[in-house]
């Protein structure tokens, strides 16, 4: 190492990558797996917003949120849990899931593979090139003999209101690491983050209040999964306020309540607030200006996600825009690091749709799970986003409480599932799934969508009695008329 400020030579590598959150710690991966030498920077926990402050510690606080859920709603057990959660076993339970935000194992993982790991924040100082700022504030620099992966995802937006700074808001981070449920949560924004932490806390003792810019919850699925999951907040106790806009917040007491105005004039109260409206990429410091790109902006990638106008610059996961999920950011890092490799022994490169060097789903076959109670997933496209496309399609709905497994499952089940019909070639371009349970469905979905089965072969597709997935067949039998 050297004195701080100067800038040791470092080492060269074949690839190196910036960010180790499951993104780049699958690019790694693959390029290790090819034979390439792979050095991976990350300058917070090894593993990334997933591992300690995303979909681990979230899903950890609603599992037990929707088995109790679930748990009522059948006949002879129902009884038995109609008792609080116990919070604390609960928070032990998601410390536990995020290795109490700790990351020697993950550390471990990727020095299994092979991979070098340098602490500290890497920057672009040039073409092929990285320099990594120490803790310590020694610097050195890395060089890449074929690619630089850039996957440092995204950061959570907070808007620039008056009284901001002073309120000291949540964002996604602290509403799933917090040490305590607050008496009164308020929460700003109606997508994935506000529906399932308004799920989480409202279960966990806070009293929550939902306050909504638009027309309804979930706006990127289908209408109907939005309503669904919005009748059961409120039936849970939640209070869900649209159309009304935060203007401005208080809090003149660190330790006291702040006090959100609305632009219909009224006031709400609450011990903590938590916006949860929109993510940006983490590329302000990441030294784009050096290669001639835009600093802060999000980066525009092929299909490989090799970034337009650069032979060595890939953007993978969150960072692109593509897909803004953990598993579509890793399924990306298995694409890229696969044309890496192709790429660095000059073999042929596949980018032909659905070919081994194209990420394909990112445009067709996305999947999601929401995991509120009711669950609602989908994968592929919705009806309005099938009929912008210029696809003359046809929406498929039946009721999932006429499903006998639906009725085995809970009583009183209340949910809906929708496929979307190409008429031209008879595949189905998307599925949406809402109620207790279907999280699970969801593969079979998917592997219908990406794989492009025609409806004719799906008949064939026999789904066992009595389950949930009999929804397969009624949907057909729908569609057959």
């Amino acid at each position: 190492m050297t004195d701080a400020g100067k800038i040791s030579e470092g080492s060269s590598y074949d690839v190196v990558v910036i960010g180790a959150g499951p993104v780049g710690e699958n690019v790694a991966d693959r390029a290790r797996a090819a034979g390439l030498t792979t050095a991976v920077v990350e300058s917070e926990l090894v593993g990334g917003e997933c591992s300690y402050w995303a979909c681990m510690p979230s899903k950890a606080l609603l599992r037990p949120v929707v088995a109790r859920a679930d748990a009522r709603r059948v006949p002879g057990l129902s009884a038995a849990v109609q008792g609080p959660l116990d919070v604390g076993a609960v928070l032990a339970k998601r410390d536990e899931e995020t290795s109490h935000w700790k990351d020697d194992g993950q550390v471990a993982w990727l020095e299994s593979v092979g991979a070098d790991v340098h602490r500290g924040t890497g920057r672009l100082t040039g073409p092929r090139e990285v320099t990594v700022t120490a803790p310590d504030g020694t610097e050195h620099r890395l060089t890449a003999r074929h690619a630089v992966a850039v996957c440092t995802g995204t950061r959570a937006v907070v808007p620039a209101l008056p009284g901001i700074a002073e309120a000291r808001p949540w964002t996604s981070r602290e509403a799933t690491s917090a040490k305590e449920a607050p008496g009164r949560l308020v929460i700003v924004g109606g997508g994935v983050v506000g529906v399932e932490m308004a799920t989480a806390w409202q279960a966990l003792g806070s009293e929550v209040t939902l306050l909504i810019r638009g027309g309804g919850l979930l706006p990127k699925m289908e209408p109907f999964a939005g309503e669904l999951v919005a009748d059961a907040l409120r039936e849970a106790g939640a209070t869900i306020r649209t159309g009304v806009s935060v203007t401005a917040l208080h809090r003149p007491a660190p330790d006291g309540p702040v006090t959100v105005e609305l632009d219909d004039g009224d006031r709400v109260e609450a011990d903590e607030i938590l916006f949860a409206t929109g993510r940006a990429p983490r590329t302000d410091e990441l030294g784009l200006e050096t290669i001639g790109l835009e600093p802060g902006s999000w980066l525009t990638v092929d299909d490989s996600c090799l970034v337009e106008g650069t032979d060595w610059l890939y953007a993978v996961g969150d960072v692109n825009h593509r897909a803004l999920l953990t598993h579509q950011g890793k399924y990306q890092a298995r694409i890229a690091g696969a044309a890496i490799a192709a790429r660095a022994e000059k073999a042929p490169v596949d980018t032909a749709r659905w070919g081994a060097h194209a990420a394909t789903a990112d445009h067709a076959a996305v999947p999601q799970v929401v995991f509120t109670d009711p669950e609602a997933a989908s994968v592929g496209l919705t009806l309005a986003e099938a009929e912008r496309a210029g696809h003359r399609v046809r929406a498929v709905d039946y009721d999932l409480a006429s499903v006998a497994g639906s009725g085995l499952y809970a009583d009183g089940y209340r949910g809906r599932a929708r496929m979307i019909v190409d008429l031209d070639r008879e595949i189905l371009l998307g599925v949406t799934f809402v109620g207790p349970g279907i999280g699970e469905l969801l593969h079979s979905a998917t592997v219908a969508v990406a794989g492009e089965v025609p409806v004719d072969r799906l008949w064939h597709a026999v789904p066992a009695y009595p389950t949930i997935s009999e929804v397969w067949l009624r949907l057909l039998e729908t569609f057959r008329g």
